[in-house]
């Protein structure tokens, strides 16, 4: 692997940003910041241009629209996992943790056995992958079926991250029953009648949750995969979760829960897209207003892996904090919610994982991207 010299960079560090910086990159790692002598190494300028640690995403749902795009129609799982690979590199994430939801209930890629294939597969296209591609198993805790499933998964390295997360009317996402039938119906088409047993199944399985919860915790934490709780609408689940281990809370549903979950120590985790467009879809705090409350450790794509990287560049402007914090809430913070000390920081010694971004008419975008120093995307705009 020959030695790349990036110069003219405005570089963001953990805690401030300079211009005018250069970045020795050697063998995939950071070898040196403005550097008196480079030897034999190859020079690129980047006039100037953005230069940020590559974007880590924690939790993103798009792979599952990849395979199957509408209800389903599923594509083959190879081709699935390159164009979510590609989409990824586009927009500036070089970790990305795709979220597979374990719901045996449900229908489509949240079947038990068609998202552990899910899994399976992301692990075995990573032999071609242009970004480190790992999964971020999701388990609906009133599924009975799938704690094995998941056991599998962990212990074979082919799950990173574990979720818990409970969809049961009146918990977390849906307040009512009302409010989950019409999830339901709107995205799998299910029937009043089929809609019933599902409930009824839900209700009955909730009473053996926690044991089921306990027993993946264990597994996770063994193979040493962090634990993330889903959803959270009190200081009470915060209180739950964090007693199996849970280190990271993804979007709790208020100020509240956020609050608790900062107090035990856990990462909080919020949507980009909330912020892009902002407002919630599904009608809990905006992610903005987190922000602004100090209470966001870690921002995610969500849905839309593509609102991550203009997500994060908006707040400065919006919630006033500086570009750093702002970046860290993508790069950093994550890496060490995940466990990942080798990467999320521009700093010697770490992964040479970079994005350098240009502006084409206000809008950020990716212009190059490094994985472990070796190029994955280089858009090159040149007019820009």
């Amino acid at each position: 692997m020959s030695r790349l010299l990036l110069t003219h960079a405005r570089v963001v560090f953990a805690n401030e940003v300079r211009d005018d910086v250069a970045v020795l990159i050697d063998n995939g790692l950071i070898e040196a910041l403005d550097p008196e002598a480079v030897g034999n190494t190859r020079t690129l300028d980047l006039a100037g241009h953005l230069l940020i640690p590559g974007l880590i995403d924690l939790h993103c749902d798009a792979l599952e629209k990849e395979v199957e795009p509408r209800p389903g129609v599923h594509f083959p799982l190879d081709f699935a996992c390159a164009q979510a690979d590609k989409r990824n590199a586009m927009a500036g994430i070089t970790t990305v943790f795709h979220a597979l939801s374990f719901a045996n209930h449900e229908l489509g890629v949240r079947n038990n056995g068609f998202a552990a294939e899910i899994a399976r597969a992301v692990h075995a296209w990573q032999a071609h992958a242009l970004v480190d591609n790992r999964v971020h198993v999701r388990y609906e805790v009133t599924d009975e079926t799938a704690p094995p499933v998941l056991s599998e998964l962990l212990r074979h390295g082919h799950a990173h991250l574990l979720s818990f997360m409970d969809h049961s009317p009146g918990q977390g996402q849906f307040q009512d029953v009302a409010a989950y039938r019409a999830y339901l119906a709107r995205t799998y088409k299910t029937t009043d009648t089929e809609f019933e047993t599902l409930l009824a199944g839900k209700q009955a399985a909730a009473a053996g949750a926690m044991a089921r919860m306990s027993a993946l915790a264990a597994v996770a934490r063994e193979h040493g995969v962090s634990i993330a709780s889903h959803d959270d609408d009190s200081a009470e689940k915060v209180d739950a979760l964090a007693s199996l281990g849970a280190v990271i809370s993804e979007f709790p549903t208020n100020l509240v829960a956020a609050q608790a979950a900062r107090s035990r120590g856990m990462a909080t985790l919020f949507g980009a897209p909330n912020i892009l467009r902002g407002k919630s879809q599904s009608g809990n705090m905006r992610a903005l207003d987190a922000v602004l409350e100090g209470v966001v450790d870690c921002l995610c794509g969500d849905y839309s892996a593509a609102a991550l990287l203009p997500s994060v560049l908006k707040l400065p402007e919006l919630a006033g904090i500086g570009l750093a914090d702002a970046i860290s809430l993508v790069t950093r913070n994550p890496a060490r919610a995940a466990g990942l000390t080798d990467r999320g920081d521009i700093a010697v010694g770490k992964r040479a994982d970079l994005v350098a971004v240009k502006y084409l008419g206000g809008l950020p975008q990716t212009d190059r991207v490094w994985v472990a120093g070796v190029a994955a995307l280089s858009a090159h705009f040149d007019h820009a």
